[in-house]
């Protein structure tokens, strides 16, 4: 029999080589100029194998911050500390190492990326479900009740602007040297009103430490 990790390793490299192809050629021609069947044409797969790997064409797209989706979740899961300090923690040092996800990285690419994500109604569209998939599973990490999602909405809302305004900048023309400084100041006062905001008892669902 086949390695079942092997068969793991063969269809992860799949998704990666489809989803670089279908977004150099996006990043090309426009998204709504390249057809799924031009696509498949070039990763010299048949349509429905495309499909049975991304279900829709946005997909192709989404698979490059797909390991993204629950991030908050786990973050709070994993931490000692309370969870809005938890993340503000996260959100700082993915600054400081210029994590494409916090919108302050100006490599071309990255720009290039982020433009034909944000550019594309479409694929907006799906990045927000994408955003609502990560805010239910913060919520129930929270303790799934009304005061979890209020909770979880909110710090959800705050990662996602903070991370525009920082891209904004960069497609700007901005330097992240000039940027970062402004970034972690904006966080820092955003997680900070965060904390003051939400109910001090928050802390991770099943948790008995108390939040510092």
């Amino acid at each position: 029999m086949t390695n079942p990790g092997l068969r793991e390793r063969k269809k992860q490299r799949m998704y990666e080589t489809v989803s670089d192809i279908a977004v150099r050629l996006f990043l090309e021609k426009g998204f709504d100029a390249v057809s799924v069947a031009e696509i498949a044409a070039a990763a010299d797969i048949s349509k429905p194998t495309l499909f049975r790997y991304f279900p829709a064409k946005e997909d192709l797209v989404l698979y490059r911050i797909a390991d993204h989706e629950g991030e908050a979740a786990r973050v709070v899961a994993q931490a000692r500390a309370a969870p809005v300090e938890a993340l503000r923690r996260h959100f700082v040092e993915g600054l400081e190492r210029g994590d494409p996800v916090t919108g302050l990285n100006d490599h071309p690419e990255v720009l290039a990326f982020h433009a034909l994500l944000y550019g594309t109604p479409s694929l907006v569209a799906r990045a927000y479900a994408h955003q609502e998939r990560s805010e239910a599973a913060l919520a129930e990490v929270l303790g799934g009740d009304l005061d979890a999602r209020l909770a979880a909405g909110q710090i959800m809302a705050v990662l996602r602007v903070l991370a525009l305004e920082n891209w904004r900048r960069m497609a700007a023309g901005e330097r992240v040297a000039d940027v970062r400084p402004d970034a972690v100041a904006a966080a820092e006062r955003a997680f900070g009103r965060l904390a003051a905001a939400l109910p001090p008892g928050l802390r991770p669902h099943g948790s008995t430490s108390e939040t510092r």
